[in-house]
């Protein structure tokens, strides 16, 4: 009978590619998959260092897999793995941690499955992390994450990525066509493109330093390919997204009209301390151009909250600028101190009630920027891909541009695009429609 494997992901749609190819890996071995909450011989877990939160979750996950099957072997491999190794060694029943270079050869280092009495560690030295091995996942939604890029040449002063994943490098544009294409083949209608700065595709591409393609070509070339119903740009920075791509997207057969592009302050002073790359003036620039080309464009914003150093004033200036932009939602972080960065020695240390004041602001605002963006499209017409989940009676699904639809549960409509009139927001804050005409695919 074959050996079962489980696999728990935490963080970001680029750790969801990742496990999805270590879990291929697995399949080409002989293993069955199974899902997390089920006994399993061996459960791997892909770990994230973005936050504090992300960082005490491990224990809870390695807990429940031990409850599942305490026999069971435990491998932890990405982020925090990379960063602190012996931390997660050292958690009791672990038996396997992997680094950045040794996560995709996982299978070599598992010989009998047997528990050990400590967590054995593999892991590189950061600089040797600079080779690129390509991902994507599928099987797991209705829609891939397709990587195009990992690590990072930005030297923000809260950020741990560039220690956990090395340099900015690309896949080659010729292995990103062909994964598209391979993705396109199991009847997947939406790709998402993921990376950690991802608009710094084409650096390293073929090992060197310059850029043989740019983000644009990228763009160019994967909305030729054929059978890709949906291409998604998932987070890419004010700095990098330029005027050419955004014409593209607008005009495009396949891009959808959504950008999330991380802002992290709206105060000038405090995006020079954490050492990002524009001001809030380029920021202005960034949506007024989106939003002047595709008005019904989604825009997204990343935004940390209590940075060090960051006063009332400063927050209040963050508060104000995000509630006169035109964009549609925020994603919310809460700065928590990162070992071997520069904002962890900064004066000027946010109290905790302060930081977790702050967020709560910005989540309502958020709530609020979310409900304006779904009204102003009341009314029109739209294309839903409809996702695979029966939440509640309910099947759940996003328009292109990324509003949030649902209607009574229907098998039949798990993944396949429908052309909806939207109609109504309910009590929930998602919107209800009505069908325009019979499928689109």
């Amino acid at each position: 009978m074959n050996k079962k494997v489980a696999f728990y992901t935490l963080g970001c749609k680029l750790n969801f590619s990742e496990t999805s190819t270590i879990a291929r890996s697995f399949n080409d071995e002989g293993f069955d998959r199974v899902d997390f909450s089920e006994k399993a011989d061996i459960y791997v877990i892909n770990t994230c260092s973005v936050t504090e939160n992300a960082d005490k979750r491990f224990k809870t996950i390695v807990k429940q897999a031990q409850k599942v099957n305490p026999e069971a072997f435990v491998a932890a491999v990405g982020c925090y793995a990379q960063l602190k190794p012996q931390e997660l060694a050292d958690v009791e029943g672990v038996d396997l941690v992997l680094g950045a270079t040794e996560k995709f050869k996982i299978t070599d280092y598992l010989n009998d499955l047997s528990k050990n009495d400590f967590g054995e560690v593999h892991s590189c030295e950061i600089e040797e992390a600079d080779f690129y091995v390509g991902s994507y996942s599928i099987g797991d939604r209705t829609r891939a994450f397709l990587k195009v890029q990992d690590g990072c040449d930005y030297k923000c002063t809260y950020c741990t990525i560039p220690l956990a994943r090395g340099i900015s490098r690309s896949d080659t544009m010729e292995n990103v066509l062909k994964n598209a294409k391979e993705i396109s083949e199991q009847n997947i209608k939406e790709i998402v493109l993921t990376g950690v700065n991802i608009g710094d595709y084409g650096k390293g591409e073929f090992g060197n330093k310059k850029h043989e393609h740019t983000f644009l070509d990228l763009v160019k070339e994967l909305d030729k390919v054929e059978g890709i119903e949906r291409l998604r740009i998932s987070s890419v920075e004010p700095n990098l997204l330029k005027n050419d791509t955004i014409d593209l997207v607008s005009k495009s057969r396949a891009f959808v009209p959504h950008f999330h592009v991380p802002l992290q302050s709206g105060s000038n002073d405090i995006l020079k301390k954490m050492k990002r790359r524009y001001m809030r003036e380029l920021y202005v620039d960034r949506v007024s151009k989106i939003k002047e080309v595709m008005p019904h464009a989604c825009v997204g914003v990343d935004v940390i909250v209590g940075f060090p150093g960051e006063t009332d004033e400063h927050f209040l200036e963050t508060y104000n600028f995000l509630n006169e932009l035109d964009i549609s939602y925020l994603h919310v972080f809460t700065y928590s101190e990162r070992d071997n960065t520069e904002a962890a020695e900064m004066d000027g240390v946010v109290a905790k009630n302060v930081r977790s004041k702050r967020s709560k602001m910005l989540r309502g605002l958020s709530v609020k920027k979310r409900r304006a963006f779904y009204e102003s499209q009341m009314g029109t017409t739209r294309t839903v891909l409809f996702e695979s989940e029966n939440k509640e009676g309910y099947i759940h699904g996003f328009t292109e541009n990324y509003v949030k639809v649902k209607t009574p549960w229907n098998p039949e409509l798990v993944n396949t695009l429908h052309e909806v009139e939207l109609t109504e927001i309910d009590a929930d804050g998602l919107v209800r429609f009505q069908f325009v005409n019979q499928m689109v695919s």
